[in-house]
């Protein structure tokens, strides 16, 4: 049996982006492993959104609908909590993590369960539940394929729709291989999932309390809808006694007919498919069919705080089909650990954040491309927000400092050289020469200066970043030179 694959013993420690993404820039093996699943996934999507004449009136018609949904979203979600309450279920109210963490564990002793099945983990990935259900001596078993490949491998997720999109087949074999101990196998995909189905196929049958995330709830008819492609959510939604189900409150829209917008938004985006292959919908408790005791935790978590900031509310409208991520360089460099957060990727970057203490690095890690706006399929402005974000933590960061921080101590010192020609010069003329033991291509001409390390606050620009070296001659001297000109 293989036993050296590594197992990670942490969740999302709080480290700054620049400094957890050199782990994912020296792993060569996980950025080939994320390259070629999101370029293969890029080239499904595009495919498959370009076979739709109206594709940018849906995504205008989807935006549409997520403004209207937060417009109104103290209304719809008490209408949400009376449709579901007539129906037969109960609605808790979660202000964040800690007491959503309290509400599901409750339930689940209650429940007289010992373990519990699960689908659609991101949610309670955001608030740590598997912790706190383990030192509840309740034992959580991820059903999603991806997600129980992290789960067995005492992993963190990297993708929002692929959590385990840094491994290759050799790697989920060797997992499998340890955590099922079975040495029989094979790597290829139909083993992999033929060995996935007889591990779990005995917890469906036996489990009797699921938990779930969802993708929409209508307020109108008090419904939840899960959107998957394994039919592991089938099962769990259909086969258990118990169904606890934790949604983040931005995931609720008004209308029943607003969900035909986003089951034709969603698939494509996301994976590439003209359909989803299992849309599950269900509202309350119908006797005798499915689950007889069904609870809904609507999670705040910091999402009212998001809706007040008027720029930054549109980030509630992302519906998770990561096709920001897929596209986004800065992610496919670095993989999805360095963002240190089960919400990854460019709406990481502005998600995660707002969530939470601790990521003020994240909307930093973006190179403003725009490729994130340009394929979001409800429209979100990511570049506007992240730049929302970044004046938001500088600004923070120097009302609470009483001196003024190196950033604008150097544009201060910028601005008074480049008015001065003369000086300008003059140091210009200096960085020519000094630059000389910091170039790291000296052939003609040098290509860039390397990341040395400087001292102090300079460390943190050379850490991350190459440069261009000062050219010999500068602009003005080879005019003046040509005789084209004066000084």
């Amino acid at each position: 049996m293989d036993d050296d694959i590594h197992f990670p013993e942490t969740r999302f420690p709080d480290t700054a982006f620049p400094l957890a993404a050199h782990a994912g820039l020296a792993d060569a093996q996980m950025r080939r492993n994320v390259r070629k699943a999101t370029t293969t996934i890029r080239a499904k999507t595009d495919r498959v959104t370009a076979e739709l004449p109206d594709w940018q009136d849906l995504r205008s018609a989807g935006a549409a609908r997520k403004a209207d949904a937060l417009a109104g979203l103290d209304t719809h979600l008490l209408a949400l909590e009376a449709a579901v309450t007539a129906a037969g279920g109960t609605v808790h109210w979660a202000r964040d993590a800690a007491e959503a963490r309290a509400i599901v564990t409750d339930l689940a002793r209650a429940s007289g369960a010992r373990e519990a099945i699960k689908v659609k983990s991101m949610t309670t990935d955001e608030i740590d539940l598997n912790p706190a259900l383990e030192a509840a001596g309740i034992i959580p078993h991820e059903t999603d394929l991806a997600d129980m490949v992290v789960q067995l491998g005492n992993d963190t997720p990297s993708h929002i729709v692929v959590p385990a999109i840094h491994r290759n087949r050799a790697e989920i074999r060797q997992i499998f291989r340890a955590r099922m101990g079975r040495d029989d196998i094979a790597d290829d995909p139909p083993a992999l999932t033929a060995a996935a189905r007889s591990y779990l196929r005995p917890k469906f049958l036996s489990v009797d309390l699921a938990i779930s995330g969802a993708n929409f709830a209508i307020a109108e008819t008090g419904g939840v809808c899960v959107v998957e492609s394994e039919g592991n959510g089938r099962m769990c939604l259909s086969l258990s006694r118990t169904l606890i189900t934790i949604m983040g409150i931005e995931k609720v829209i008004p209308r029943l007919a607003d969900l035909g917008v986003f089951l034709q938004l969603l698939p494509r985006a996301s994976t590439g498919e003209r359909m989803n292959p299992y849309t599950s919908l269900w509202t309350g408790v119908t006797p005798g069919d499915g689950p007889q005791d069904f609870h809904l935790v609507l999670l705040d978590n910091g999402r009212s705080r998001i809706l007040a900031d008027p720029v930054a509310r549109e980030t509630l409208h992302c519906i998770r089909c990561s096709r920001c991520l897929n596209f986004c360089p800065v992610y496919e460099h670095t993989g999805g650990h360095a963002y240190r957060s089960m919400y990854q990727g460019p709406i990481g970057a502005i998600l995660t954040p707002q969530l939470r203490d601790g990521g003020d690095s994240l909307p930093f890690a973006s190179s403003l491309c725009g490729a994130c706006h340009e394929v979001c399929p409800v429209k979100i402005n990511i570049p506007r927000i992240l730049v929302h974000l970044r004046g938001t933590i500088v600004s923070r960061r120097r009302a609470e400092s009483a001196l003024p921080d190196a950033e604008a101590l150097a544009m201060r010192a910028a601005g008074l050289a480049l008015a001065r020609p003369r000086l300008m010069r003059a140091l210009a003329a200096t960085g020519r020469i000094a630059q000389r033991v910091v170039i790291r291509d000296r052939r003609h001409p040098p290509a860039v200066i390397g990341a040395l390390p400087l001292p102090g606050p300079l460390g943190a620009w050379t850490q991350t970043r190459d440069a261009p070296p000062l050219p010999q001659e500068s602009f003005r001297d080879w005019w003046a030179r040509r005789g084209e000109g004066g000084s």
